[in-house]
């Protein structure tokens, strides 16, 4: 990924989201203009945006719909196939699995893993008990999706001697990684206690 600002980079999943959707309703250029009404980004944000890749458009004529799908995809490093797992299929694990924001962006959860897998009943994928996941891990699966309260230390060294390379993490459980291992980790009450207090400023 070239220097790019952080803001520009958190809007290029959105572009890529909706270019898709775009894409599968049969249009295959766009003008800036258009796409705004589709991500509710200003025109002028979104071809400074994308003027940060390169040239990717023609004044007049847009641009190209599937070369921005490869170009996004590429830049993003991710691809409509990534295998995502979901470890912790408890009532915060089901939500997540139900939460389709990444459709058509990174991929799909394949499967869960759960202590307990014969408790969680039909959620629509497999569910495998933690233990086996040497055995059920998905051939070139690198991203884990982490929802549980117990044992997390030793869930996470395991994630790591399967091979998982990022864990996107609802925790809350200070745990130690290797360097190589990517972690995000999302925090609804820090994200609160931020708002309450930059909104507390203004007042």
């Amino acid at each position: 990924m070239r220097n790019v600002p952080n803001a520009t980079l958190r809007r290029y999943p959105i572009y890529l989201k909706a270019l898709r959707k775009i894409k599968d309703d049969g249009i295959d250029k766009i003008m800036s203009s258009e796409l705004s009404d589709y991500v509710n980004i200003k025109p002028t944000t979104i071809r400074r945006d994308f003027s940060l890749i390169g040239s990717l458009g023609k004044q007049g004529y847009g641009y190209n719909v599937d070369d921005l799908i490869q170009i996004f995809s590429d830049e993003l490093g991710v691809n409509y196939n990534e295998k995502i797992i979901l470890v912790g299929a408890g009532n915060l694990g089901k939500a997540i699995l139900n939460y389709n924001k990444w459709d058509d962006v990174v991929g799909e959860i394949v499967c869960a893993f759960d202590l307990y897998p014969e408790k969680v009943g039909d959620i629509g994928i497999p569910v495998y008990n933690i233990a086996d996941i040497e055995k059920y891990l998905p051939d070139g699966c690198r991203i884990a999706i982490l929802c549980i309260s117990s044992d997390v230390q030793n869930t996470v060294n395991l994630l790591t001697k399967v091979g998982i390379d990022g864990i996107v993490d609802f925790t809350h459980v200070h745990y130690n990684v290797p360097e190589n291992l990517n972690v995000r980790s999302v925090d609804l009450v820090s994200i609160i206690q931020e708002l309450v207090y930059k909104t507390n400023l203004t007042k």
